[in-house]
């Protein structure tokens, strides 16, 4: 289900950190939580273009591997890496059924990609995975949609998406659209998954310190916009992160 929507957006995936609700909220929040990379090895799981995955390079990772489904968004990630090579490797792979990798990764993230998982089952076949890439005590982050976000509360459309319930429930929660307010929009299908679900999948896979981290505004979104401007974004967040350790 998730391949064939992202292989058909490819390189426009890029346009999406462009637009306020990344720029100012999840990008900045997001590399905050995950915090100081220096020295140590990134798994970047659901890398898309590689956004994060040169992000985490830059900021001094010693080895960085993103991974994703969709063989169009590694063809883009890797033309990023030949135009201004950093030394970031990328592969196509399923999480699900993710090979082993030959090496213990310090950190692993994971943005927007639980929520992929066809089922609970799925979920959890994900985590063990993850759990088997990486060094006892190592951190997994993951940025997804608010498991109790209020569809008919305040929208995200002025910050720049739109996300709306398509009416169909799976396992581990509802079914979502999400529309990145680009030109021309961009929409992808995904599930929005129960708090617990994700709690007992990660706990099940051997993980501990389950911990979920709110998304706030940087201050460089409220000196562009104004405090007023994120109002609806703080009374409903789209968005929520959570990270836990490999116990």
């Amino acid at each position: 289900m998730g391949v064939q929507q992202y292989d058909e957006i490819g390189e426009a995936f890029e346009g999406f950190k462009s637009l306020p609700l990344a720029l100012y909220a999840e990008v900045p929040g997001f590399l905050a939580m995950v915090g100081d990379v220096r020295g140590k090895s990134v798994l970047d799981l659901a890398c898309g273009t590689g956004f994060y995955s040169r992000e985490f390079k830059r900021r001094g990772a010693t080895d960085v591997l993103g991974i994703d489904i969709s063989g169009e968004m590694v063809a883009a990630a890797r033309k990023a890496e030949e135009r201004d090579p950093l030394g970031v490797r990328y592969e196509v792979g399923d999480v699900g059924e993710l090979r082993p990798l030959g090496q213990r990764f310090d950190i692993a993230t994971a943005v927007q990609l639980l929520n992929y998982a066809a089922d609970i089952a799925a979920m959890e076949r994900m985590c063990r995975n993850v759990r088997r890439s990486l060094a006892p005590g190592a951190e997994f982050f993951v940025l997804a949609q608010t498991p109790d976000y209020r569809f008919d509360g305040p929208s995200p459309r002025k910050y720049g998406f739109h996300t709306e319930l398509t009416g169909e429930e799976a396992e581990a929660g509802p079914r979502v659209r999400t529309t990145a307010l680009l030109d021309p929009p961009i929409s992808f299908v995904s599930t929005c998954p129960r708090r617990e679900v994700y709690e007992t999948c990660l706990r099940a896979a051997g993980f501990a310190d389950v911990t979920w981290v709110p998304l706030e505004v940087s201050d460089a979104g409220v000196r562009a916009f104004g405090a007023d401007y994120w109002a609806d974004f703080l009374a409903n967040r789209p968005l929520e992160m959570l990270r836990c350790r490999a116990a």
